[in-house]
């Protein structure tokens, strides 16, 4: 516990000395170190408050202990025991919250996001879940007041997704849907199965925190950028100009596409907002493993190389198999009622976090 105290009183020094120094002339006058103490007040903020209640939390239990020494009275005695058991609840419940308000901050959690949804394998049927999935987030992004644009969408002939990539705006978007990188299998009756069997698909999540620039440096030198027509299913031509982008990154041979928009520069400028995530995400992935490799066991490590999720139609079920939850709404859940899930994975994800802490 001295150690917690040590590390709250060093953050209670900081943001005072910050404080004090933001009305500074020299702060004032530059805007980009004016921002820079903001975020970092912002940062600090809940912390400081929550350590100030803890504060006056000790002084009312040195005050109920005294009490409980001092008096004689059996029912003011009764009085003080009750007060003294009721504080000391609460004095572990704040412990509890400040330990979770010191946890590192993934860097990341506060971008916005690009959520990449592409159908695996079941051929058709994994096309017309890719499409469910891509209304799921919607519905979801919708309710927690997102902004959603849509990048790039390739479409199957019977109303599917082969892919379809999107941005995502908004406080705290990467921070909730960044547990849902990886593979999702659904297991229903395809409309088109005559004999009533289950079948099994799998449609791929990638949900990468947005770079910017200053992020990654993308030379121009290592870009192939090339332009053609835009196209919809089936292979006709949508409009008459070469609206349509394709950039590829020499050094790496990532490939990204975008004829969402009708202005090549739109497209453009889109294209490189996911080569920059993805570029982002691929270094990230690379600190991390050199870092813990250990670290892809955890919850929301995004390897996609693992089945993280089960919709099952028949029993109107949804299992999340990193954490061993399982949910009978996947009906409301396809709505984008996603709270529950997403609640239970921070949850774990915070637990598995706190047992790492020396």
């Amino acid at each position: 516990m001295s150690t917690l105290i040590e590390r709250l009183d060093a953050i209670e020094r900081r943001h005072d000395e910050i404080t004090v120094r933001f009305s500074e002339p020299a702060v004032l006058g530059d805007p980009a170190e004016y921002q820079r103490r903001a975020r970092l007040l912002a940062e600090l903020r809940p912390v400081v408050e929550e350590y100030q209640r803890y504060k006056r939390l000790l002084g009312e239990l040195e005050d109920a202990r005294a009490l409980l020494r001092e008096t004689i009275d059996p029912e003011m005695q009764a009085l003080a025991g009750a007060e003294l058991t009721s504080l000391t609840a609460r004095r572990e419940e704040l412990e509890a919250a400040l330990q979770l308000l010191l946890l590192p901050k993934d860097p990341a959690d506060d971008r916005n996001t690009i959520l990449e949804i592409r159908a695996g394998a079941g051929g058709e049927e994994a096309g017309l879940f890719a499409a469910e999935l891509l209304r799921m987030y919607a519905r979801y992004a919708e309710q927690q007041r997102w902004k959603v644009e849509m990048v790039s969408l390739s479409s199957t002939g019977i109303g599917g997704v082969k892919e379809a990539i999107l941005t995502v705006e908004g406080r705290g978007a990467y921070s909730r849907l960044k547990y849902e990188s990886g593979v999702h299998r659904v297991q229903r009756v395809p409309a088109t199965e005559a004999s009533g069997r289950i079948h099994t698909s799998t449609v791929t999540v990638a949900v990468l925190p947005e770079a910017e620039e200053v992020d990654i440096q993308v030379s121009p030198n290592d870009l192939r950028i090339d332009v053609y027509r835009s196209t919809g299913p089936g292979g006709q031509s949508v409009n008459t100009t070469d609206s349509a982008v394709r950039i590829t990154h020499l050094p790496t041979g990532l490939v990204v596409t975008c004829q969402d928009e009708k202005s090549q520069l739109k497209n453009k400028a889109k294209a490189l907002k996911v080569l920059r995530a993805r570029l982002y995400d691929a270094e990230l992935r690379r600190q991390k493993e050199a870092i813990d490799r250990d670290r892809r066991s955890q919850v929301g490590t995004g390897d996609r190389a693992e089945k993280i999720r089960t919709y099952n139609f028949p029993q109107n079920r949804v299992t999340d198999h990193r954490i061993g939850l399982t949910l009978h709404n996947l009906s409301g859940i396809l709505e984008g009622d996603l709270r529950d899930l997403i609640q239970a994975l921070a949850a774990h994800d915070q637990a598995e976090r706190l047992k790492a802490l020396p």
